[in-house]
């Protein structure tokens, strides 16, 4: 059985690792307080992408920061079948549909296509497209960082990093 421990300490593996974290943390952070992009669209591209790439860490706090917001369960738990779910805005399946294309990106030759994009761009300005942008590339990036240092879902609380 393997361990559900991550296999580094991050932030205590070396002083430049932890400052490029808290530099990573930072972007993040500066995205979800100052973007107009809906907080329930960043935490439903955030959530999503987590799915995807199979973040147990993520997918658990991106899902109970949803809950925590006061997004319903079905919303939360339909997030994976968003296609066949009729709870989410056009916006928001545009949001989505850019995710999955965005985190799928090596299993399309040339990239996210044309008309994924012109959908977002009907719902979304060029400030909010460039956060979601933003945040479909950072949550794929904390992705990997977790998958790779195996960090563990269920222990997450909403709030608790700030």
């Amino acid at each position: 059985m393997e361990s559900h421990a991550p296999r580094l300490d991050l932030f205590g593996s070396s002083p430049v690792v932890a400052k490029a974290l808290k530099h990573f943390a930072s972007a993040s952070r500066a995205l979800i307080d100052g973007s107009r992009l809906p907080k329930a669209t960043q935490d439903l591209v955030m959530l999503r992408a987590s799915q995807i790439n199979g973040c147990g860490y993520c997918t658990d706090a991106h899902s109970k920061d949803l809950a925590h917001a006061g997004e319903s369960a079905v919303r939360v738990n339909l997030v994976a079948a968003w296609r066949e779910a009729t709870v989410y805005t056009d916006a928001e399946r545009a949001a989505l549909e850019l995710t999955e294309q965005g985190t799928r990106i090596a299993d399309a030759a040339g990239g996210v296509p044309d008309e994924v994009w012109a959908n977002a761009a009907k719902h979304y300005d060029e400030e909010q497209l460039s956060a979601l942008l933003l945040f479909i590339s950072l949550i794929n990036a904390s992705n990997r960082m977790g998958v790779i240092n195996r960090m563990a879902g269920g222990d997450y609380q909403p709030g608790q990093f700030g």
